[in-house]
Formats: structure tokens, C-alpha cells, sequence
């Protein structure tokens, strides 16, 4: 049996060119490098996730290539790299001893890299010894710093080093790196499926990668948003669709029984109302075609939105939106839950009702 090799792994990029989402970042490393303007000391800061420490080990593979025009992938400097988690290596005596091993000069290429991962970790005293190293490094030395809360680290190391901000990746080009590893992995998938996995890992790649990971050990080699929605216990949005058509039909006792399924199904009621929140405000942007873009959504998806939003007034819409807000702020404090979010679906269905329907 072959060993498994996780997908965040296994398709980790290995140049700037493969790095999603952080065109910007990429861009501006490739030149500095081309133009000999990098910085020694660098802060790569962002959420989980995102690509810092990937791009970290790119960038130290990168300065030390002979050639800056042919990139060699499979070329290794591991004797340049030294890979430091400042989680588990906090204390002044680790930070002692890396400072003693940056005075030598790397034995092949031009640069010994040195990467310290969380750096928010260390402690004042570590940050303390590491400060004038970082102030004036050996000509060879050049330092990468990953961290995910940059409000952790004094001032006086944010001043020494050129930061990077990382931001969260878009949810198409999520999808759109999913689709291009489901085609090498030879995965069928569907595009709301995919959509589905994006949004979830809410703007991580590897959360993506690993949510895809588990989908596949579920479904196999073809991913359907039935699949997805059933092993990520989310709601799909046809359950919003449909409550929906009900609310704008007025249909009180089947919004109530529909509801009942939802809670039968496992789902929290605090879910389902943000959910429904979420899917009239989704509503509200395409019925304008300005916001259109504003949908981070499939394109089936979008076409039933569209169909959906041309049904429902504006009026109703914010109206619906202030009500469903209003039962998710007050859901946590609320003793009896059920009898809030049924209420808050009644009311809503009230709004665009005429007097003539009987409940």
C-alpha cells in the first residue's frame, strides 16, 4: 500500500509563479531579488493558511539560485536553510544559539536563510537577545519571520524588518486551485461542491486542502455538493431557497414543518437563522447588477439567486435581513431557542402578507 501523501503537501508550490492569491506579495519578492533590493530582515504576516511559510522557503531557495532567469525546482540549498519554530524554541539560550550560527558563512550558494516560524512566541527576553542581529546582520544573513498575530511582536523588531501583509484568499481562486487538483488527481467534481469546500475553509488554502482531503476519503472519486454538504454538516442552500419560497408564499405551517426537518437533520437553530440571514443578503446584491459581483457563489447557484431575487422586494428584503439579525443576536441569551427562531421565521413571513391568507 502507498503511503498517503496529504494534498497540502503534496501540491505545495515550489515557485512564486504556483503561489495563490498573494500576486502582489510574489510580485514584489521577484523583483527585489531581480533588482538586489531585498531586505535582510523580513516579517510575512496573515492568516493560517495563506502561503507565508511557503513563500518563505521559495524566497530562500530563490537568492541562492546562480542563475535568477532558469528556475531549478528540484534544486535544494538545505545547508542554507535553517527552519526555526519559535512555538517550541522560545527561550534566550535558542535564540543565543542561532545568533552563534549566523557569524558563519554558508559552505555553497551566497545567503544562509533563516526562517522563524510563529514568531510570536518568543519571549521578551528571546525577542531582547534577538535584537541586534536582526539591527545588523552578517552580509550573508538574511531572516524570514512568519507569524500570524503581528500585534505580539514589540515594535522595536516590527521596525527592524520589511513586512509583508498576507491577506485571505478569494473563494474562486479557492475553487479554482481545487479544480485544477481534482483534474491531476483524475476527481470528478461539481462546481458547487467545490464552491462549498472554498467557502468553508474561509480564506485558508491548506483548510481547503484538508477539508478536500476528507471529502475524498468520503465520496471518492466524484465530488457532488450532496456529498459535501452531508460530510461537512452544512446546510446546503436549497434548504434556504425553498424557506424562501415559503416565507414570500406566506405558508406558515410549512415554513414551521421545514424548520422541525432542519432540526431533526442535527443543526443548530443559530446556524440555520445566520444561514438565512446571509442568503437575503445575498438576495439583495443580485438584485442589482452593480452588486452582482458581490456573490461568492457557484454558477448554478447564481442563476437561482437571480431567479429568487427578482421575486422578492427590496423593501422585504431589509426587512427580512433587520429581523433574522436581530433573532441571531439575541439567540444565545434567549431560554427557549425554538419558540425565538420559529417566531422570527413567522414574522418574516408576515411581512408581505395581505390580510387575505388565512395561517
Amino acid at each position: 500500500m502507498e503511503h498517503f501523501i496529504v494534498s497540502a503537501r503534496k501540491y505545495r508550490p515550489q515557485v512564486f509563479s504556483d503561489v495563490v492569491g498573494q500576486k502582489a506579495i510574489t510580485n514584489t519578492l521577484e523583483n527585489a531579488i531581480k533588482n538586489n533590493h531585498l531586505a535582510q530582515a523580513l516579517l510575512f504576516t496573515g492568516p493560517r493558511g495563506v502561503g507565508k511559510t511557503t513563500c518563505a522557503r521559495i524566497l530562500a531557495k530563490r537568492i541562492n539560485q546562480e542563475s535568477l532567469e532558469t528556475v531549478k525546482v528540484d534544486e535544494d540549498f538545505a545547508f542554507n536553510i535553517f527552519e526555526l519554530d519559535a512555538a517550541s524554541n522560545n527561550s534566550v539560550d535558542d535564540i543565543r544559539t542561532l545568533t552563534d550560527q549566523v557569524r558563519i558563512p554558508p559552505q555553497t550558494g551566497k545567503y544562509k536563510v533563516y526562517i522563524i516560524d510563529e514568531v510570536h512566541m518568543l519571549s521578551q527576553a528571546a525577542f531582547n537577545a534577538f535584537l541586534k542581529t536582526l539591527e545588523e546582520p552578517p552580509a550573508h544573513a538574511i531572516f524570514i519571520l512568519a507569524t500570524t498575530e503581528k500585534h505580539k511582536i514589540i515594535p522595536t523588531i516590527l521596525s527592524r524588518c520589511q513586512i509583508f501583509d498576507f491577506k485571505r484568499i478569494g473563494v474562486l481562486d479557492i475553487k479554482n486551485y481545487l479544480h485544477k487538483i481534482a483534474k491531476e488527481e483524475k476527481i470528478t467534481a461539481d462546481d458547487d461542491a467545490l464552491h462549498i469546500i472554498a467557502q468553508k475553509a474561509d480564506g485558508a488554502l491548506r483548510d481547503a486542502l484538508s477539508i478536500f482531503d476528507r471529502v475524498v476519503s468520503f465520496s471518492g472519486n466524484k465530488l457532488t455538493r450532496q456529498a459535501v454538504t452531508e460530510n461537512l454538516n452544512v446546510l446546503d442552500y436549497d434548504v434556504y431557497f425553498n424557506m424562501t419560497h415559503l416565507i414570500l408564499e406566506n405558508n406558515i405551517p410549512q415554513i414551521l414543518l421545514d424548520y422541525n426537518t432542519v432540526l431533526n437533520k442535527g443543526f443548530e437553530g443559530h446556524h440555520f437563522i445566520s444561514g438565512l440571514a446571509s442568503h437575503f443578503r445575498d438576495l439583495l446584491v443580485a438584485k442589482d447588477s452593480a452588486t452582482v459581483a458581490l456573490l461568492e457563489v457557484g454558477d448554478a447557484a447564481k442563476k437561482k439567486y437571480l431567479e429568487q431575487a427578482q421575486k422578492s422586494d427590496l423593501k422585504f428584503l431589509l426587512q427580512a435581513i433587520d429581523q433574522a439579525n436581530e433573532c441571531d443576536l439575541k439567540y444565545k441569551t434567549s431560554t427557549n431557542q425554538r419558540l425565538l427562531v420559529e417566531l422570527s421565521l413567522m414574522k418574516i413571513a408576515s411581512i408581505t402578507f395581505d390580510g387575505k391568507k388565512k395561517i
